[in-house]
């Protein structure tokens, strides 16, 4: 099952607001918000997914309290890209002066900025089609950088500004080029 798409523009058109109390208040659904403000329903992932995206954000987090360039972000976390999607990648990573540039207020919600830099996994209920239009998104609307990986078949698609997707099999590590510098992820632990 890749998800379901809800379709309430006929009824409603919810707001920035309205969706994100939507998201407060079933906390147990994973939204997103396609840039049509159709919301795709999301199932919850199986304890692999989950350990290994756990480990991603941790390699993410260290590397990025030691530099202290940006903000590292977890799975749980919306963004309101360009579009009008708001997204959620597994993992995430913001420039500080673009964090710092955000009010309070937008800290807390679903903020209107786009990642330089996203990691999505695929888990058994996702659509590799899907999860590739996903990547080109984030980069249409900001991204820099951003790792496709595919647990079952170890492959890793990586999507850069401006250049032709890279394919990858069975990378021990990818590394954050110029976009997260220094930044090595280990997928020793992921494999």
């Amino acid at each position: 099952m890749d998800g379901i798409t809800l379709n309430l523009n006929p009824v409603i058109l919810l707001t920035d607001e309205q969706f994100f109390q939507l998201c407060q208040i079933n906390e147990l659904i994973r939204f997103e918000r396609n840039a049509d403000g159709t919301l795709l329903l999301m199932p919850l992932v199986g304890g692999l997914t989950s350990n290994c995206n756990a480990n991603i954000t941790a390699q993410l987090g260290l590397w990025n309290r030691d530099e202290s360039l940006g903000v590292a972000f977890s799975s749980s976390t919306g963004f309101t890209l360009p579009n009008g999607a708001v997204r959620s990648p597994n993992a995430s990573w913001l420039r500080r002066d673009k964090w710092d540039n955000l009010t309070q207020k937008q800290k807390e919600r679903f903020a209107l900025v786009c990642p330089d830099f996203v990691v999505e996994l695929r888990s058994d209920s996702d659509s590799w089609q899907r999860l590739q239009k996903k990547m080109q998104e984030y980069l249409d609307n900001g991204s820099r950088l951003g790792w496709l990986i595919d647990l079952e078949t170890k492959r890793v698609e990586i999507y850069r500004h401006k250049q032709d997707v890279e394919i990858l099999q069975s990378p021990a590590s990818l590394l954050g080029e110029d976009i997260l510098p220094g930044f090595v992820l280990n997928l020793k632990g992921i494999w």
